[in-house]
């Protein structure tokens, strides 16, 4: 009797997609832009503060538009199976790459705010952003992986909906209006979190586990990936949004 193909696990999949990414830059582009973090949110001055959440925004937003306006349509030239074979190759990078700079952007924005004191009334706000942008994506992961009858899927959603309603309940009470630019830029921020975490990162996992099933589908891989470009697009066309908000928060009363 042959035995069922093992189910992948999540350390597998980290572990596999880092050795065709390249394991010394899988491990470089997560661990030094964090580092960085860690050290602009313990020791670092204002000014290195600024540096690592503008140079990662940067980065970020120049990948995702050079995906949409000159890769995509490159790719989109291509035959299928050539397609394919370019994401095979591209994404292992992308998914350690991109949700690094995406975490290491917001994160550092958000803290940015709080030290410059351009965030007041914070912690309702914060309550609300985990919320919106948390429990959609894990939703659409759900979805994407036909998991909403995993019970390992429905732990992970069940304790992001404890804990954010929690977090709402305790923080709503206070809730006071803060500044126009920094409730758009949490609803912007909220929306490009849940196209990343949710649809792009799961999209790129899924590509990989095509990639190694017993008979790839250059078919899907190309659509995963082509879906994938396209949505860079709109991720970053809201960047240039934050951006221009960013600006006004910082030079509107100049």
């Amino acid at each position: 009797m042959a035995t069922p193909p093992r189910r992948p696990t999540v350390r597998g999949t980290v572990r596999g997609m880092g050795a065709r990414a390249n394991p010394a830059f899988a491990v470089a582009v997560v661990v030094v832009p964090l580092a960085l973090l860690a050290y602009v949110l313990t020791t670092g001055s204002v000014r290195a503060h600024t540096y690592v959440h503008v140079m990662a925004g940067v980065l970020w937003t120049g990948i995702d538009l050079f995906m949409a306006l000159v890769l995509g349509p490159v790719l989109g030239g291509l035959a299928v199976e050539e397609r394919a074979s370019v994401f095979e190759r591209f994404t292992p990078k992308m998914a350690f790459l991109m949700p690094t700079l995406a975490a290491v952007t917001i994160v550092g924005g958000i803290t940015l705010a709080l030290r410059l004191g351009y965030f007041p009334n914070a912690d309702p706000w914060l309550a609300l952003f985990t919320a919106l942008s948390l429990l959609p994506a894990l939703a659409l992961i759900g979805w994407q992986f036909d998991a909403f009858g995993d019970r390992r899927w429905r732990v992970v959603a069940a304790l992001a909906a404890v804990g954010s309603g929690a977090y709402l309940a305790v923080a709503l009470p206070e809730f006071a209006m803060t500044t126009p630019a920094v409730a758009v830029s949490l609803a912007i921020v909220a929306v490009l979190t849940v196209i990343g975490f949710g649809v792009l990162l799961p999209g790129e996992v899924r590509l990989y586990l095509e990639m190694n099933s017993a008979d790839p589908d250059a078919e899907a891989i190309s659509a995963i990936g082509m879906r994938n470009a396209k949505l860079s697009g709109v991720q970053g066309a809201f960047q240039l949004a934050i951006v221009a908000v960013m600006v006004v928060l910082r030079w509107g009363g100049a």
